[in-house]
């Protein structure tokens, strides 16, 4: 069998990562035997349907991993993100995970996490040069305290 031609992108499109990842999960619950990934995403959208706020992540095997966290700028100060975070713990609990973990820098938000209950578990100095990358986990519960709850979708649109 011929090796695969390797050919470096800068640019690889959403269906591409969807591929990889798709890929990896497989690899996953094929390894652990668990099968309960869940996407979960929350996005916050002004008067005209522009979106200035959002979290992204997804739920496995009891965790909850936050990806990404954004706020505009003109929106933040005002609850907004904390508002994100306790939405996206309490879906966490209600699929049944024990803990919340999600990676910063240093010149993000680690305070803001500190806040809501998150403690930094590991520093890698110099990513980048002259910052840390922060992972962070905030604990819900014990691994098994209740049933992971998957398949279904729920809406957490809150009204303003």
């Amino acid at each position: 069998m011929a090796s695969p031609e390797l050919v470096m992108r800068t640019d690889p499109t959403p269906a591409e990562i969807d591929f990889l990842e798709g890929r990896l999960y497989e690899f996953n619950s094929q390894a652990t035997g668990i099968v309960d990934a869940l996407g979960l995403a929350i996005f916050g959208r002004d008067a005209q349907g522009e979106v200035v706020a959002g979290l992204c992540g997804h739920t496995w095997g009891g965790c909850c991993e936050i990806r990404q966290v954004w706020v505009h700028e003109k929106h933040r100060g005002q609850r907004v993100g904390r508002r994100l975070l306790e939405l996206a713990e309490t879906e966490a609990r209600r699929r049944g995970c024990f803990q919340i973990v999600l990676a910063t820098h240093s010149f993000q938000a680690p305070e803001f996490y500190r806040k809501l209950g998150f403690e930094i578990v590991d520093s890698l100095p110099d990513y980048p040069r002259g910052h840390q990358h922060l992972h962070l986990r905030k604990v819900l519960g014990r691994p098994g305290d209740t049933a992971v709850e998957g398949g279904s979708v729920i809406s957490l649109r809150r009204e303003q």
